[in-house]
C-alpha cells in the first residue's frame, strides 16, 4: 500500500466516523466559521472609525487576514496527530504502537484525525479574501492567483512546522505545553496584520526566529503591488514563502531528534 493510498484510507475512515453524527459535524463547522468571522467585524469597526492605519486600508488588511486564515485552517486540518501527541499518544503509550507499524510516523499522525470543522476557518478565509477583492477592486490575474497559492503553501508549511515542534516538545514534557500556543494561535493572530504595525523587536522575531512575515506579510505586499515600507527589496517579496518550507524541514529535523530520544512509557 503506497503512502498516498494509505492516507486516502485514513481520510475516508475519518470522514465516515464524522458522518455518524452529521448534525454535530455541521454545527461545529458553522461554529468555527462564525466565531472566527466575528473578528473581521471588529477590524472593520476599527477602520471605519479611524480610516487607514499607518497607510494600510481595511481591504489590504482583510487580504492579509484571509490568506493567513486559509493557511492555518489547512495546516490544522492536516496536523491533529501532532497537536495531541502528548495526551493521546505518549502519555497513553499509543506512540509505542505507532512505532511498530511499518509506515512513516508523520504519515500516521497526519492521518490520525481529519477534522471537518477546521474547514470553517478555511471557508471564512476564502470569504474574507472575496471581501478584500471587492473592497480593493482587485483584479485576479493568473500571476496573482499563482502568488496567492504560493503564499498559502508557504503558510501551511510554516504553521504545520510549528505544530510539529509543539508535538516534539511532548517527548520531554509528556503533556502538551499550553505555552506553545503562543507561537501557533498567537502567531496566526500576529500574521493577520501588516508587519509594519508592530514594534521593531517584534518584527525581528516574526522575520528571523519564526518567519511568519515571510509567509504572510512579504508575499501579500507583492500581491498588492506595493513597495515594502520596511525596505525589503521587491525581488525578495514573492520568493519569501520558501522560508516556510525551510522552517518545516527544520521542524522535522527536530522531530527526528525527539523520536530518537523517546524512551517509551514503560507500560
Amino acid at each position: 500500500m503506497n503512502p498516498l493510498h494509505l492516507l486516502t484510507r485514513y481520510f475516508r475512515a475519518s470522514l465516515s466516523a464524522q458522518a455518524q453524527y452529521p448534525g454535530t459535524t455541521v454545527l461545529m463547522t458553522v461554529g468555527a466559521f462564525a466565531v472566527n468571522f466575528i473578528e473581521i467585524f471588529g477590524i472593520a469597526a476599527l477602520f471605519s472609525r479611524f480610516g487607514q492605519v499607518r497607510g494600510w486600508s481595511f481591504g489590504e488588511v482583510a487580504l492579509f487576514y484571509g490568506l493567513v486564515s486559509i493557511s492555518f485552517g489547512i495546516s490544522d486540518f492536516l496536523s491533529r496527530g501532532f497537536d495531541v501527541l502528548g495526551t493521546e499518544f505518549i502519555r497513553t503509550g499509543n506512540f509505542d504502537r505507532v512505532l511498530l507499524r511499518p509506515r512513516s510516523l508523520a504519515l500516521q499522525l497526519i492521518g490520525y484525525d481529519f477534522r471537518l470543522r477546521t474547514m470553517g476557518r478555511v471557508l471564512q478565509g476564502l470569504l474574507i479574501v472575496a471581501i478584500a477583492t471587492q473592497t480593493l477592486h482587485f483584479h485576479w490575474t493568473l500571476a496573482a492567483v499563482g502568488l496567492a497559492a504560493w503564499t498559502v503553501a508557504g503558510g501551511v508549511a510554516l504553521f504545520f512546522g510549528l505544530l510539529v515542534l509543539q508535538g516534539t516538545l511532548s517527548f520531554w514534557t509528556v503533556e502538551g505545553l499550553e505555552v506553545a500556543n503562543v507561537l501557533t494561535y498567537g502567531g496566526v493572530q500576529a500574521a493577520q496584520f501588516p508587519l509594519s504595525l508592530y514594534a521593531p523587536w517584534f518584527r525581528g522575531f516574526l522575520t528571523f526566529v519564526v518567519p511568519l512575515a515571510c509567509v504572510a506579510y512579504f508575499p501579500v505586499v507583492a500581491l498588492l503591488g506595493r513597495h515594502d515600507p520596511l525596505g525589503a527589496p521587491d525581488w525578495f517579496l514573492p520568493l519569501s514563502p520558501i522560508f516556510g518550507v525551510i522552517f518545516l524541514a527544520v521542524s522535522f529535523w527536530a522531530w527526528g531528534f525527539g523520536v530518537r530520544r523517546y524512551t517509551s512509557t514503560g507500560s
